[in-house]
């Protein structure tokens, strides 16, 4: 690859684009899986029921039901990807406002907020979809690797918003001015959806019946991959960050519970992440770019294993009595191997998963890949914190190590090293 061609792949037009689909695919995530759980803590909730209210994300794993209605009907506006982008943001944006105005500490208040972050998952579930499908129909195979780097990294630049931002403000401001504050930042996608102008033109069978768009993208992958290689695909999906999402299925709370303040995270969030995070996604894209996805879902893997310990080691310095120079140096290095070695991990292993899609149904292959990865977090993760009060958290971050080699056992048969 020529330095001008390769170049050409990382500063263009799509790659800008990848930057606001990450971001708008990033920030209702984290609010479900950061700021809320932490909402919660520092309101005395306890950790088995912010554990199991993991369970209202079960959308993320059933989205491939309704993908097959976003891939067959299209909005009377902007076009088939663009108008439903454009409805599911600005659900979003109403509907991530609403948190702050439920008192969680009521029956009624509970149950209202479980079914208003079931509806906000099922909207970013949806939203995820259509982002999905439109960056890997506007990206080239060899802009995959980079292009989903791009996206992972603006998906994880999101996180510091409910991350870092809102709890610092939540200590100066109402928690209902926090969640409005919040949901503003769906603004910048909503804007860029408005007004990209390019829309991908797929050709697609005319006059597709509903069944046909719910049977065919299934048939097409069974029969394009075969039996057994579906289900090592399928299975890898599955397993590759099973650990990694154990690990960080109640993070927040658990710096919390080791002694750190929500202003104390919020900093070390914000200026331990944000740099070390954009520096290794672009490299991370320019590796890809230069070696391959296979090769890098291999080492980034590898990165992603061993950052999980970095938890471990955490756990068994604290909980600190006081939080001195040390401890802030320790949250530091944790914090900044989080976000390198998982969102390594994240870029080559979205870009797997495009790749095995067919372009003609794209939205419903992917919301099938996707929802099988994240059904790790929206069900085991429902247990996180029944098994933190009867392991500890040291053990339990230990079990997420070994939970998470399986699924680089597989890359032996879905992306051997040596595979061009």
């Amino acid at each position: 690859m020529s330095q001008n061609h390769f170049f050409s792949h990382i500063f263009n037009r799509n790659m800008l684009i990848c930057i606001f689909t990450g971001f708008s695919s990033g920030l209702p995530l984290y609010i479900l899986t950061s700021l809320i759980p932490t909402w919660l803590r520092s309101t005395e909730i306890d950790l088995k029921t912010i554990g199991f209210f993991t369970l209202t994300s079960l959308p993320f794993i059933w989205k491939f039901l309704w993908s097959p209605f976003l891939d067959r009907f299209v909005p009377p506006f902007l076009g088939r990807r663009r108008g439903w982008m454009l409805i599911f943001q600005l659900l979003l944006l109403i509907s991530l406002g609403l948190f702050g105005f439920i008192d969680p500490h009521t029956n009624l208040g509970l149950s209202l907020l479980i079914g208003l972050a079931t509806m906000v998952s099922f909207f970013s579930a949806s939203q995820d979809i259509v982002l999905d499908a439109y960056r890997r129909e506007i990206l080239s195979d060899q802009e995959l690797g980079m292009g989903n780097s791009i996206h992972v990294s603006a998906y994880r630049i999101a996180g510091l918003v409910p991350g870092s931002l809102s709890l610092i403000l939540s200590d100066h401001f109402s928690w209902q001015a926090v969640f409005i504050i919040t949901a503003l930042f769906m603004l910048p996608g909503l804007l860029m959806t408005l007004f990209i102008s390019h829309e991908p033109q797929i050709e697609l069978k005319s006059n597709r019946t509903l069944a046909e768009n719910i049977v065919e993208p299934f048939k097409e992958f069974f029969q394009r991959k075969g039996l057994w290689g579906a289900i090592g695909i399928l299975t890898f999906i599955f397993l590759y960050k099973f650990g990694d999402s154990m690990a960080s299925a109640l993070i927040s709370a658990f710096y919390l519970d080791m002694g750190f303040t929500k202003t104390q995270i919020g900093l070390v969030v914000k200026n331990a992440s944000l740099w070390p995070m954009i520096i290794a996604g672009i490299i991370g894209g320019m590796i890809t770019l230069k070696i391959g996805i296979n090769k890098a879902l291999w080492l980034f893997g590898l990165v992603q294993i061993v950052t999980i310990l970095g938890f471990a080691w955490l756990a068994q310095l604290g909980p600190f009595e006081k939080v001195d120079s040390f401890a802030i140096f320790a949250l530091t290095v944790v914090v900044m191997a989080e976000y390198v070695g998982i969102g390594l991990g994240t870029s080559a292993f979205v870009a797997f998963m495009a790749r095995a899609t067919n372009p003609v149904y794209t939205a419903t292959q992917l919301a099938l890949f996707t929802s099988l990865s994240a059904l790790p977090r929206a069900v085991f993760n429902s247990f996180s914190g029944v098994l933190i009060e009867n392991m500890g958290y040291y053990h339990y971050f230990w079990l997420c190590f070994f939970l998470a080699i399986p699924g680089m056992l597989c890359l032996i048969w879905v992306a051997p090293w040596k595979e061009k």
